[in-house]
């Protein structure tokens, strides 16, 4: 007798997940960071789902399962969250309620939808961080072009308008200068479409950045204080550790942990500062993931940002953040043009003592795209510093060299 067919009341079982000796881990994101999470996942034997919305990202040959479709629609995101025992994200981006969705179906997510929310919306990070009594700029909501001239009123210019969703790398900023600026500012960057505040502008003499990478208990670890050059609005390179004073860097590690913890962050979290000519400190923004500035951690510290980040979400202890040699330098490694996303002059780049490029996979090059980045470490800043600015001059995405 031929078996009988499942009834649509009482659909055949969904065969089981194969049996591992890891946990499985979600990655919403399939670019860089989430192939660098990838392999850091598994070191430990973890197998890793991969949700994206394109095909044959970074990620995805490492990944068991490439789940393609929008990030933001919930149905994806149960369906990551069905094969998976904890999901995490490589950006900031997804929508907060999909991911409060995910939680609500009992499945784990960290970090978690609240941080995300707190985060994705600058105007709501800048009122948790202000609520907490952390040092930040001053900043004000601005619903029509007269809030902005309204401001000025009271922060002076310099201002710098910004998206309060959605901006990343220099993009969605815009610095005015006086009153002719703010009508094509306004128009830049969407206003009335799209919701804007302006800050007032900080005149730093250093951007200092710090990983902080805190557990589902509510520890953490810090990683070394850097400092990060900044070049057409995009990181150029890290310096790790930066050049400041002894009180200077333990009192922006203070404000960097102070900080996760005022957004219940758990997992790596990048925090980004102004260091003021006068010593003070100020928070810029936060990144709720592994993030450019943590790049170098990979040779230069016992644990990276990236193992760390792993262990963070899947609850187990956090691993050593020290680093392991006096000075390491991180150099971007960006498409010159338009172009293959093969590197020309890696082999020249190898031959450099102590070259360590990573090769981020993408097919195509763009003009200022992230390609890779090279860590270079030594016994001074000085070193590390030329041998990796040299280093990275020998590779190049595109049509020209990267300068």
């Amino acid at each position: 007798m031929p078996p009988l067919a499942a009834s649509s009341t009482n659909p055949a079982p969904k065969p089981p997940r194969p049996p591992t000796t890891s946990p499985t881990l979600g990655l919403v994101g399939g670019g860089q960071l989430a192939k660098m999470l990838a392999q850091a996942a598994q070191q430990f034997g973890c197998e890793v789902v991969v949700l994206e919305r394109t095909p044959n990202t970074p990620a995805a040959h490492l990944a068991r399962t490439t789940l393609l479709g929008d990030w933001d629609d919930p149905a994806n995101l149960l369906k990551l969250g069905a094969q998976v025992d904890v999901t995490t994200l490589e950006n900031e981006f997804v929508a907060s309620e999909s991911l409060a969705a995910l939680e609500h179906a009992g499945h784990a997510v960290w970090p978690s939808s609240r941080t995300i929310r707190l985060v994705q919306d600058k105007l709501l990070q800048k009122e948790a961080l202000a609520g907490a009594g952390l040092p930040l700029p001053r900043f004000v909501a601005v619903a029509e072009p007269a809030d902005i001239a309204a401001a000025a009123l009271n922060f002076g210019w310099p201002l710098v308008l910004k998206k309060r969703r959605n901006g990343y790398d220099g993009k969605g900023n815009a610095t005015l200068r006086s009153p002719a600026d703010i009508a094509s500012a306004w128009a830049e960057l969407g206003g009335g479409a799209g919701a804007l505040y302006v800050e007032e502008f900080c005149p730093f003499v250093a951007e200092l950045a710090i990983m902080i990478v805190r557990g589902r208990a509510g520890e953490s670890v810090a990683y070394p204080l850097v400092e990060t050059v900044q070049q057409n609005h995009i990181c150029h390179l890290v310096k790790a550790p930066a050049a400041v004073a002894p009180d200077i860097a333990q009192r922006a590690s203070e404000i960097a942990r102070l900080t996760v913890e005022s957004v219940e962050m758990v997992g790596a979290m990048g925090v980004e500062m102004f260091l003021l000519a006068d010593g003070t400190v100020l928070v810029n923004e936060l990144a709720p993931r592994v993030h450019n500035s943590g790049h170098y951690t990979i040779e230069a510290c016992v644990c990276s940002q990236f193992e760390n980040h792993v262990r963070a979400v899947l609850g187990w202890p956090l691993g050593d953040p020290s680093l392991l040699a006096p000075a390491a330098v991180m150099v971007n490694l960006l498409g010159a043009g338009p172009g293959s996303g093969t590197p020309h002059g890696l082999a020249q780049a190898l031959a450099v003592p102590g070259s360590h490029p990573h090769v981020y996979g993408k097919a195509h090059s763009q003009t200022g795209r992230k390609m890779g980045h090279l860590t270079v470490l030594g016994q001074t800043l000085p070193e590390a510093l030329e041998k990796a600015r040299h280093a990275a001059g020998l590779i190049r995405f595109g049509d020209s060299p990267i300068s």
